[in-house]
Protein backbone atom coordinates (compact mmCIF):
# COMPACT_ATOMS: atom_id res chain seq x y z
CA UNK A 1 0.00 0.00 0.00
CA UNK A 2 2.85 2.33 0.71
CA UNK A 3 4.56 1.45 -2.13
CA UNK A 4 0.94 2.24 -4.03
CA UNK A 5 0.86 5.63 -2.82
CA UNK A 6 4.10 6.58 -3.44
CA UNK A 7 3.77 5.74 -7.10
CA UNK A 8 0.27 7.52 -6.96
CA UNK A 9 1.82 10.75 -5.84
CA UNK A 10 5.23 10.46 -8.07
CA UNK A 11 2.89 10.27 -11.20
CA UNK A 12 1.02 13.39 -10.14
CA UNK A 13 4.18 15.42 -10.13
CA UNK A 14 5.40 14.07 -13.20
CA UNK A 15 2.01 14.67 -14.84
CA UNK A 16 1.67 18.04 -13.52
CA UNK A 17 5.12 18.77 -14.95
CA UNK A 18 4.58 17.79 -18.35
CA UNK A 19 0.91 19.36 -18.39
CA UNK A 20 2.33 22.78 -17.65
CA UNK A 21 4.97 22.19 -19.45
CA UNK A 22 8.02 22.04 -16.95
CA UNK A 23 7.44 26.08 -15.86
CA UNK A 24 10.56 26.05 -13.74
CA UNK A 25 13.29 25.89 -16.26
CA UNK A 26 12.16 29.63 -17.44
CA UNK A 27 12.31 30.71 -14.43
CA UNK A 28 14.88 30.78 -10.84
CA UNK A 29 13.07 28.73 -8.12
CA UNK A 30 14.52 28.65 -4.77
CA UNK A 31 13.47 26.43 -2.42
CA UNK A 32 13.33 26.84 1.44
CA UNK A 33 13.52 24.15 4.06
CA UNK A 34 13.93 23.45 7.55
CA UNK A 35 12.02 22.69 10.80
CA UNK A 36 11.51 26.77 11.27
CA UNK A 37 12.48 30.26 9.98
CA UNK A 38 11.13 29.04 6.56
CA UNK A 39 8.29 31.63 6.40
CA UNK A 40 10.54 34.71 7.26
CA UNK A 41 13.57 33.66 4.77
CA UNK A 42 11.12 33.21 2.02
CA UNK A 43 9.26 36.62 2.49
CA UNK A 44 12.94 38.48 3.29
CA UNK A 45 14.26 37.50 -0.06
CA UNK A 46 11.18 38.52 -1.79
CA UNK A 47 11.88 41.67 -0.46
CA UNK A 48 15.40 42.01 -1.15
CA UNK A 49 14.59 41.30 -4.80
CA UNK A 50 11.90 43.16 -5.67
CA UNK A 51 13.61 46.14 -4.21
CA UNK A 52 16.66 44.83 -7.00
CA UNK A 53 13.86 45.25 -9.29
CA UNK A 54 13.14 41.67 -9.83
CA UNK A 55 9.71 40.49 -10.59
CA UNK A 56 8.68 37.41 -7.86
CA UNK A 57 6.18 34.57 -7.25
CA UNK A 58 5.85 33.03 -3.60
CA UNK A 59 4.79 29.82 -1.88
CA UNK A 60 4.27 29.94 1.59
CA UNK A 61 1.93 28.86 4.42
CA UNK A 62 1.08 32.25 4.82
CA UNK A 63 0.33 33.36 0.97
CA UNK A 64 0.76 32.51 -2.70
CA UNK A 65 1.93 35.71 -4.40
CA UNK A 66 2.47 36.14 -7.87
CA UNK A 67 3.96 39.15 -8.94
CA UNK A 68 1.80 42.25 -7.65
CA UNK A 69 -1.02 39.60 -6.81
CA UNK A 70 -1.41 38.02 -3.65
CA UNK A 71 -4.01 36.07 -1.74
CA UNK A 72 -3.96 34.10 1.61
CA UNK A 73 -3.21 30.27 1.67
CA UNK A 74 -6.37 28.89 2.61
CA UNK A 75 -5.32 25.38 1.56
CA UNK A 76 -4.40 24.14 5.30
CA UNK A 77 -1.27 22.72 2.95
CA UNK A 78 2.57 24.65 3.05
CA UNK A 79 3.25 23.10 -0.06
CA UNK A 80 -0.36 22.27 -1.89
CA UNK A 81 -0.23 19.08 -4.12
CA UNK A 82 -2.21 18.15 -7.16
CA UNK A 83 -0.61 19.84 -9.60
CA UNK A 84 -0.66 23.24 -7.30
CA UNK A 85 3.10 23.84 -7.56
CA UNK A 86 3.78 23.44 -11.01
CA UNK A 87 0.16 25.28 -11.93
CA UNK A 88 1.50 28.03 -9.66
CA UNK A 89 4.98 27.80 -11.51
CA UNK A 90 3.43 28.18 -15.05
CA UNK A 91 1.52 31.19 -13.96
CA UNK A 92 4.80 32.95 -12.73
CA UNK A 93 6.14 32.50 -16.01
CA UNK A 94 3.05 33.63 -17.70
CA UNK A 95 3.41 36.85 -15.74
CA UNK A 96 6.68 37.61 -16.23
CA UNK A 97 8.80 36.75 -12.74
CA UNK A 98 12.19 35.98 -12.72
CA UNK A 99 12.26 34.08 -9.41
CA UNK A 100 9.96 32.04 -7.29
CA UNK A 101 10.67 31.01 -3.81
CA UNK A 102 8.74 28.00 -2.22
CA UNK A 103 8.50 26.74 1.23
CA UNK A 104 9.37 22.82 0.75
CA UNK A 105 7.68 20.86 3.61
CA UNK A 106 8.45 17.41 4.91
CA UNK A 107 5.60 16.12 3.81
CA UNK A 108 5.69 17.69 0.29
CA UNK A 109 9.11 15.92 -0.29
CA UNK A 110 7.72 12.31 0.96
CA UNK A 111 4.95 12.89 -1.45
CA UNK A 112 7.15 14.20 -4.20
CA UNK A 113 5.94 17.58 -4.62
CA UNK A 114 9.31 18.90 -4.72
CA UNK A 115 9.98 16.40 -8.30
CA UNK A 116 10.42 18.08 -11.84
CA UNK A 117 11.32 21.06 -10.96
CA UNK A 118 14.56 22.78 -11.48
CA UNK A 119 15.08 24.19 -8.40
CA UNK A 120 18.42 26.61 -9.04
CA UNK A 121 18.91 26.94 -5.23
CA UNK A 122 18.30 24.81 -1.79
CA UNK A 123 18.29 26.46 1.68
CA UNK A 124 18.23 24.61 5.17
CA UNK A 125 17.41 26.98 8.04
CA UNK A 126 17.18 24.54 10.51
CA UNK A 127 16.82 21.09 11.97
CA UNK A 128 14.63 20.45 15.23
CA UNK A 129 11.96 17.48 16.22
CA UNK A 130 8.56 17.78 14.60
CA UNK A 131 5.83 15.38 12.81
CA UNK A 132 7.20 12.40 14.52
CA UNK A 133 4.16 10.49 14.27
CA UNK A 134 3.39 11.42 10.93
CA UNK A 135 7.15 10.16 9.42
CA UNK A 136 7.36 7.24 11.91
CA UNK A 137 10.10 8.74 13.84
CA UNK A 138 12.80 11.93 13.58
CA UNK A 139 15.21 9.69 11.52
CA UNK A 140 12.70 9.66 8.79
CA UNK A 141 11.09 13.28 9.25
CA UNK A 142 15.39 14.43 9.15
CA UNK A 143 15.79 12.22 5.92
CA UNK A 144 13.34 13.24 4.32
CA UNK A 145 14.58 17.10 4.44
CA UNK A 146 18.32 15.77 3.54
CA UNK A 147 16.05 14.01 1.09
CA UNK A 148 15.46 17.43 -0.92
CA UNK A 149 19.17 18.47 -1.08
CA UNK A 150 20.02 15.16 -2.74
CA UNK A 151 17.43 15.51 -5.33
CA UNK A 152 17.94 19.08 -6.09
CA UNK A 153 21.39 17.76 -6.75
CA UNK A 154 21.00 15.17 -8.83
CA UNK A 155 17.74 15.92 -10.33
CA UNK A 156 17.73 19.84 -11.33
CA UNK A 157 18.88 20.42 -14.53
CA UNK A 158 19.90 23.65 -13.68
CA UNK A 159 23.99 23.65 -14.73
CA UNK A 160 24.77 26.05 -11.55
CA UNK A 161 23.07 25.26 -8.47
CA UNK A 162 23.51 26.52 -4.62
CA UNK A 163 23.31 24.87 -1.61
CA UNK A 164 22.47 27.08 1.41
CA UNK A 165 23.65 25.64 4.98
CA UNK A 166 23.19 27.00 8.03
CA UNK A 167 26.73 25.99 9.98
CA UNK A 168 25.21 26.98 13.50
CA UNK A 169 22.21 23.93 12.77
CA UNK A 170 22.11 20.59 13.72
CA UNK A 171 22.87 17.86 10.71
CA UNK A 172 24.62 20.69 8.92
CA UNK A 173 27.15 18.43 7.32
CA UNK A 174 24.58 15.38 6.30
CA UNK A 175 23.27 18.03 4.09
CA UNK A 176 26.83 18.50 2.95
CA UNK A 177 27.30 15.38 1.78
CA UNK A 178 23.48 14.99 0.35
CA UNK A 179 24.78 17.29 -2.43
CA UNK A 180 27.92 15.16 -3.38
CA UNK A 181 29.61 17.95 -5.03
CA UNK A 182 27.12 18.79 -7.67
CA UNK A 183 26.55 22.49 -6.88
CA UNK A 184 28.31 25.28 -4.83
CA UNK A 185 27.72 25.21 -1.22
CA UNK A 186 27.24 28.12 1.20
CA UNK A 187 27.28 28.35 4.48
CA UNK A 188 25.94 30.97 6.34
CA UNK A 189 25.86 32.02 10.41
CA UNK A 190 24.09 34.30 12.39
CA UNK A 191 27.59 35.37 13.37
CA UNK A 192 27.59 36.91 9.95
CA UNK A 193 25.18 39.45 10.74
CA UNK A 194 26.81 41.27 13.53
CA UNK A 195 29.85 42.76 11.39
CA UNK A 196 27.26 43.84 9.20
CA UNK A 197 25.89 45.93 11.68
CA UNK A 198 22.43 46.15 9.69
CA UNK A 199 19.43 47.79 11.41
CA UNK A 200 16.76 45.08 11.35
CA UNK A 201 13.20 45.83 12.97
CA UNK A 202 13.61 41.28 13.74
CA UNK A 203 14.21 40.55 17.16
CA UNK A 204 15.44 37.17 18.37
CA UNK A 205 18.77 35.24 17.44
CA UNK A 206 16.37 32.87 14.88
CA UNK A 207 15.91 35.57 12.99
CA UNK A 208 19.44 36.43 12.90
CA UNK A 209 19.59 32.99 11.39
CA UNK A 210 16.88 34.27 9.08
CA UNK A 211 18.76 37.47 8.04
CA UNK A 212 21.97 35.83 7.72
CA UNK A 213 20.24 32.98 5.16
CA UNK A 214 18.45 35.69 3.20
CA UNK A 215 21.50 37.59 2.77
CA UNK A 216 23.78 34.77 1.44
CA UNK A 217 21.27 34.05 -1.34
CA UNK A 218 21.36 37.55 -2.25
CA UNK A 219 24.86 37.84 -2.13
CA UNK A 220 25.15 34.93 -4.52
CA UNK A 221 22.82 36.90 -7.29
CA UNK A 222 25.30 39.55 -7.30
CA UNK A 223 22.70 42.00 -5.57
CA UNK A 224 24.26 45.41 -4.57
CA UNK A 225 25.05 45.60 -0.95
CA UNK A 226 22.73 49.10 -0.58
CA UNK A 227 20.20 47.61 -1.96
CA UNK A 228 20.45 44.39 0.03
CA UNK A 229 20.31 46.52 3.51
CA UNK A 230 17.72 48.67 2.68
CA UNK A 231 15.40 45.68 1.84
CA UNK A 232 16.27 44.14 5.70
CA UNK A 233 16.69 47.00 7.38
CA UNK A 234 12.65 47.78 6.07
CA UNK A 235 11.14 44.49 5.85
CA UNK A 236 8.56 44.40 9.16
CA UNK A 237 8.59 40.50 9.47
CA UNK A 238 5.93 38.32 8.47
CA UNK A 239 2.18 38.19 9.75
CA UNK A 240 1.82 36.27 12.77
CA UNK A 241 5.37 35.76 13.32
CA UNK A 242 6.36 37.32 16.51
CA UNK A 243 4.12 40.20 15.74
CA UNK A 244 3.23 42.79 17.92
CA UNK A 245 -0.37 43.75 18.42
CA UNK A 246 0.65 46.65 20.60
CA UNK A 247 3.80 47.43 22.67
CA UNK A 248 2.10 50.05 25.24
CA UNK A 249 1.64 50.03 28.06
CA UNK A 250 2.23 46.67 27.81
CA UNK A 251 3.31 44.42 24.81
CA UNK A 252 1.02 41.79 23.12
CA UNK A 253 2.48 39.05 20.60
CA UNK A 254 1.17 36.37 18.75
CA UNK A 255 3.21 34.17 17.04
CA UNK A 256 2.89 30.42 15.17
CA UNK A 257 5.71 28.67 17.85
CA UNK A 258 4.04 25.32 17.95
CA UNK A 259 7.38 23.06 18.59
CA UNK A 260 9.06 22.80 21.67
CA UNK A 261 12.63 24.33 20.25
CA UNK A 262 10.18 27.50 18.87
CA UNK A 263 8.60 28.12 21.91
CA UNK A 264 11.60 28.03 24.04
CA UNK A 265 13.33 30.54 21.26
CA UNK A 266 9.98 33.11 21.25
CA UNK A 267 9.33 33.03 25.40
CA UNK A 268 13.30 33.42 25.87
CA UNK A 269 13.67 36.32 23.15
CA UNK A 270 10.80 38.23 25.08
CA UNK A 271 12.19 37.35 28.15
CA UNK A 272 15.50 38.49 26.96
CA UNK A 273 14.10 42.01 25.78
CA UNK A 274 12.12 42.18 28.92
CA UNK A 275 15.51 42.23 31.00
CA UNK A 276 18.30 43.17 29.07
CA UNK A 277 19.99 39.81 30.28
CA UNK A 278 16.67 36.71 30.20
CA UNK A 279 14.49 35.38 32.04
CA UNK A 280 16.68 33.00 34.16
CA UNK A 281 18.14 36.05 35.64
CA UNK A 282 14.61 36.63 37.38
CA UNK A 283 15.25 40.40 37.09
CA UNK A 284 12.47 41.33 34.78
CA UNK A 285 10.74 44.88 34.31
CA UNK A 286 7.32 42.68 34.08
CA UNK A 287 5.37 39.86 33.50
CA UNK A 288 5.53 37.27 31.21
CA UNK A 289 1.78 35.61 30.48
CA UNK A 290 1.18 33.01 28.36
CA UNK A 291 -1.51 31.75 26.28
CA UNK A 292 -0.81 27.95 25.24
CA UNK A 293 -2.38 25.05 23.68
CA UNK A 294 -1.37 22.03 21.10
CA UNK A 295 -2.78 20.80 18.01
CA UNK A 296 -4.42 17.04 18.03
CA UNK A 297 -5.32 14.64 15.59
CA UNK A 298 -2.19 12.70 16.71
CA UNK A 299 0.13 15.42 15.85
CA UNK A 300 3.30 14.97 17.94
CA UNK A 301 1.89 13.65 21.05
CA UNK A 302 5.09 13.61 23.05
CA UNK A 303 5.85 17.73 22.29
CA UNK A 304 2.71 18.15 24.58
CA UNK A 305 4.15 17.90 27.93
CA UNK A 306 7.62 18.93 26.62
CA UNK A 307 5.71 22.86 26.21
CA UNK A 308 4.23 22.49 29.69
CA UNK A 309 7.46 22.19 30.78
CA UNK A 310 8.80 25.06 28.98
CA UNK A 311 6.25 27.27 29.90
CA UNK A 312 6.53 26.24 33.33
CA UNK A 313 10.25 28.09 33.22
CA UNK A 314 9.64 31.11 31.72
CA UNK A 315 6.01 31.90 32.07
CA UNK A 316 4.71 33.74 35.12
CA UNK A 317 1.05 33.39 34.31
CA UNK A 318 0.42 30.28 31.95
CA UNK A 319 -3.71 30.12 29.93
CA UNK A 320 -3.92 26.38 28.67
CA UNK A 321 -6.21 26.94 25.94
CA UNK A 322 -7.35 25.18 22.74
CA UNK A 323 -5.68 25.36 19.73
CA UNK A 324 -6.73 22.71 16.68
CA UNK A 325 -8.33 20.02 18.34
CA UNK A 326 -9.47 18.14 15.51
CA UNK A 327 -10.54 14.58 16.41
CA UNK A 328 -9.11 14.53 19.85
CA UNK A 329 -11.19 15.81 23.09
CA UNK A 330 -9.05 19.35 23.60
CA UNK A 331 -9.20 18.48 27.52
CA UNK A 332 -7.19 16.16 27.09
CA UNK A 333 -4.51 17.53 25.23
CA UNK A 334 -4.67 20.26 27.63
CA UNK A 335 -4.08 17.71 30.51
CA UNK A 336 -1.12 16.28 28.63
CA UNK A 337 0.34 19.52 28.27
CA UNK A 338 -0.17 20.25 32.19
CA UNK A 339 1.39 16.95 33.20
CA UNK A 340 4.96 17.98 32.06
CA UNK A 341 4.54 21.19 34.98
CA UNK A 342 6.24 20.39 38.37
CA UNK A 343 3.69 20.73 40.88
CA UNK A 344 5.45 23.80 42.12
CA UNK A 345 4.30 25.58 39.16
CA UNK A 346 0.98 24.06 39.04
CA UNK A 347 -1.02 27.22 40.64
CA UNK A 348 0.34 29.35 37.37
CA UNK A 349 -1.24 27.58 35.20
CA UNK A 350 -5.36 27.54 34.34
CA UNK A 351 -7.41 25.99 31.79
CA UNK A 352 -9.37 27.97 29.77
CA UNK A 353 -10.68 25.85 26.67
CA UNK A 354 -12.36 29.19 25.36
CA UNK A 355 -9.85 30.56 22.75
CA UNK A 356 -10.84 33.79 23.07
CA UNK A 357 -11.72 33.63 26.32
CA UNK A 358 -8.06 32.69 27.35
CA UNK A 359 -6.92 35.23 25.41
CA UNK A 360 -9.25 37.78 27.14
CA UNK A 361 -8.05 36.76 30.29
CA UNK A 362 -4.34 37.19 29.87
CA UNK A 363 -5.15 40.77 28.20
CA UNK A 364 -6.87 41.39 31.79
CA UNK A 365 -4.38 39.81 34.12
CA UNK A 366 -1.30 42.22 32.38
CA UNK A 367 -0.13 45.65 33.76
CA UNK A 368 2.50 48.34 32.40
CA UNK A 369 5.68 46.34 31.74
CA UNK A 370 3.83 42.98 30.82
CA UNK A 371 4.12 41.26 28.16
CA UNK A 372 1.02 38.57 27.07
CA UNK A 373 2.25 36.05 24.20
CA UNK A 374 0.06 33.71 22.13
CA UNK A 375 1.22 31.48 20.10
CA UNK A 376 0.41 28.09 17.78
CA UNK A 377 -2.24 30.13 15.64
CA UNK A 378 -0.27 33.06 14.29
CA UNK A 379 -2.23 34.05 10.81
CA UNK A 380 -3.72 30.53 10.22
CA UNK A 381 -7.04 31.11 9.44
CA UNK A 382 -8.81 28.67 10.42
CA UNK A 383 -9.43 26.57 14.09
CA UNK A 384 -9.46 22.32 13.08
CA UNK A 385 -12.18 20.29 15.29
CA UNK A 386 -13.76 17.30 14.49
CA UNK A 387 -14.88 15.62 11.59
CA UNK A 388 -12.77 17.97 9.50
CA UNK A 389 -14.99 20.66 9.87
CA UNK A 390 -12.92 24.12 10.64
CA UNK A 391 -13.88 27.53 12.03
CA UNK A 392 -12.42 30.60 10.97
CA UNK A 393 -10.38 32.15 13.32
CA UNK A 394 -8.04 35.25 13.07
CA UNK A 395 -6.16 35.77 16.12
CA UNK A 396 -4.74 39.48 15.34
CA UNK A 397 -8.70 40.24 14.54
CA UNK A 398 -9.62 38.81 18.11
CA UNK A 399 -6.58 40.47 20.31
CA UNK A 400 -7.49 43.46 19.05
CA UNK A 401 -11.85 43.16 19.49
CA UNK A 402 -10.14 42.23 23.01
CA UNK A 403 -7.81 45.27 23.05
CA UNK A 404 -10.59 47.32 22.28
CA UNK A 405 -13.43 46.20 24.02
CA UNK A 406 -10.78 46.28 27.55
CA UNK A 407 -9.20 49.90 26.49
CA UNK A 408 -11.47 51.86 28.99
CA UNK A 409 -10.23 49.55 31.96
CA UNK A 410 -6.16 49.91 31.21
Amino acid sequence: MRLLKSFYHFILAFLGSVIYKHPSQKLFVIGVTGTKGKSTVIELINSILETAGKKTALMSSVHFKIGDESQANLTGMTMPGRFAVQKFLDEAVKKGCNYAIIEVTSQGIVQYRHRFIDFGAAIVTNLEAEHIEAHGSFEKYRNSKIKFFADVASRSKRNNKFFFINSGARYNAMFSDATKGKGKIIFYNKKDIASLKIKSKLIGDFNLENIAAAIAFSRSRNIDWDIIREATEAFDGVPGRLEFIQKVPFSVVIDYAHTPDSLEKIYNTLSFSMTGRGRKNNKKKGNLICVLGSAGGGRDIWKRPVMGRIASTYCDKVFLTNEDPFNEDPNQILNEIESGVNENDRPKFKKVLDREEAIRMAIKQAHKGDTVIITGKGCEPYMRISKGKRIPWNEKEVTLKILNSERIEL
